[in-house]
């Protein structure tokens, strides 16, 4: 089986997508980084994504963003190896919140 991969987009094609009502927005900082500044969808800090993973089930495309691009890239990742997953899209923000300021 070939192994999924997730789709580098920038800030700009990620709010569009997030926008339809099958893409769901992950903000994998810390909840008080969300808090300080967002750009919407949910708060799931990287350290939880495993167990919160549930969260996600619903949707078809899946947004990953931080702030500069790392931990969303290791969320997204994480994100291509679930094997129930193998029909989502998956998308990570290359360059993260910071590369809009």
């Amino acid at each position: 089986m070939a192994r999924k991969n997730f789709t580098d987009i920038d800030l700009k094609k990620a709010i569009e997508l997030s926008r339809l009502p099958e893409t769901v927005l992950v903000d994998v900082r810390e909840n008080w980084e969300f808090e300080e500044f967002n750009e919407g969808g949910i708060n799931i800090p990287l350290a939880e994504i495993r167990e919160k993973r549930n969260l996600l089930d619903p949707y078809q495309t899946i947004v990953v963003i931080c702030t500069n691009g790392v931990r969303s890239k290791v969320a997204a990742m994480d994100y291509c190896r679930v094997p129930e997953w193998a029909d989502k899209q998956i998308f990570h923000v290359k360059g993260g919140i910071i590369e809009s300021e």
